[in-house]
């Protein structure tokens, strides 16, 4: 069994969302995170899509992309958001600076909101983080001091100090298809680094099909693909990347083992 750790099943609609979900169930994925990017209506949408299907689940967030669109939230609000069984996670958030969307100090404070959120809730943050790595590190250093929360980079493209404090923090590091480009020799040595109980694997669906599928529109089922990379990567079989990011999975997101 594997877990697509992050996807975006609200690109999705319809029918074509019923055969992506069936297609990951038949190939071997069990259980995906379709993922938050903005407040009420698209939180509300990826709720309801968790209700939808058996062993899908959602996080809520403001994606750094959306920071300003609206005024930043409090931490009560996000907290009302992710007040639903299937609500495993909070976000995704964080920084880029590769499209710089929104304003860098908005950026920063919608992250440090979502930071709260988990801290007071306890549920993981999934971390969004491009080009951004010294403040990244800078404010997960500093609200860490502040107290611990769960967290996870998600869709791991950084530098290998990035990771490093990461994971030093406590922080849990997921790749996804860019894992298998022919140029990401870093990211693959970051991999191989990153401690077995800290690993997760996603697709980011519908972005970053991995090899050989690469150029097409991703969905959980490729997965799979990225999983076998790793495992070569790690020097390990299959089956058992497989079982260990699966745990890895529930050990981090606890509410998924009782929803």
């Amino acid at each position: 069994m594997l877990v697509d750790s992050h996807c975006h099943l609200d690109h999705f609609q319809g029918e074509e969302r019923d055969a992506v979900v069936a297609r990951a169930k038949e190939a071997g994925v069990a259980e995906m995170v379709t993922i938050g990017t903005r407040l009420g209506a698209q939180a509300a949408t990826v709720r309801e899509i968790a209700d939808s299907y058996d062993g899908v689940f959602a996080t809520v967030g403001i994606h750094p992309h959306n920071a300003a669109e609206h005024p930043i939230p409090s931490v009560e609000e996000i907290l009302r958001e992710a007040d639903h069984p299937r609500v495993i996670g909070i976000g995704e958030s964080g920084l880029d600076y590769f499209y710089d969307k929104a304003p860098r100090p908005v950026q920063a404070e919608n992250f440090r909101v979502h930071i709260h959120a988990a801290r007071e809730s306890g549920l993981p943050l999934v971390i969004h983080a491009r080009d951004a790595d010294d403040d990244i590190a800078a404010i997960l250093e500093d609200e860490t001091g502040k107290g611990a929360f769960p967290f996870l980079l998600h869709c791991f493209s950084s530098g290998a100090e990035l990771a490093r404090t990461g994971l030093r923090l406590g922080g849990y590091v997921s790749f996804s298809g860019m894992l298998t480009f022919p140029k990401s020799d870093a990211i693959r040595a970051v991999a191989a680094e990153v401690p077995a109980e800290r690993l997760l694997v996603e697709t980011d669906s519908p972005y970053l099909a991995p090899v050989p599928l690469r150029g097409k529109r991703c969905e959980p089922a490729y997965v799979a693909h990225t999983a076998a990379r790793l495992a070569s990567v790690r020097g390990m079989g299959v089956a058992a990347l497989a079982e260990l990011t699966t745990g890895n999975f529930h050990r981090l997101f606890q509410r998924s083992r009782r929803a």
